[in-house]
């Protein structure tokens, strides 16, 4: 078996949903490593994120800054949902399609994994 050739820089790290619960919370645990992070975020005036963290402003429902914050990424955590975002209509219609266009995206980018948190709509009670 042949293997590739091991990695001289540290994978680059996009972090969605960093400033919400989830995301927030792996933040500081990605930033213990030495693979850079970046966010994509709404508001960056808003986001209040740490100094180390490379921001890009975006709209991952709508489709802005997507593939700019995916952009050289290695990895990507797919951490948001359409929950809380007005009264845009059906936020599982919202929800699939900020999937699709992320997933999109980031195979377009090159990334080579992504984790993905999903919403447990499908009638999952436990």
């Amino acid at each position: 078996m042949v293997m590739p050739p091991a990695r001289t820089t540290p994978e680059r790290i996009l972090l969605t949903g960093a400033t919400g619960a989830i995301g927030g919370g792996l933040l500081p645990l990605l930033l213990e490593g030495d693979a850079p992070v970046r966010a994509l975020v709404r508001d960056p005036a808003r986001a209040h994120l740490p100094a180390e963290v490379e921001v890009v402003q975006g709209d991952l429902f709508a489709g802005e800054g997507v593939g700019a914050a995916l952009k050289d990424v290695d990895v990507a955590y797919y951490l948001v949902h359409a929950m809380g975002r007005g009264n845009t209509g059906d936020f599982e219609e919202l929800d699939r399609r900020g999937a699709t266009v992320f997933g999109e995206a980031a195979e377009a980018a090159g990334v080579r994994r992504i984790v993905y948190k999903s919403g447990g709509l499908s009638g999952d009670r436990t």
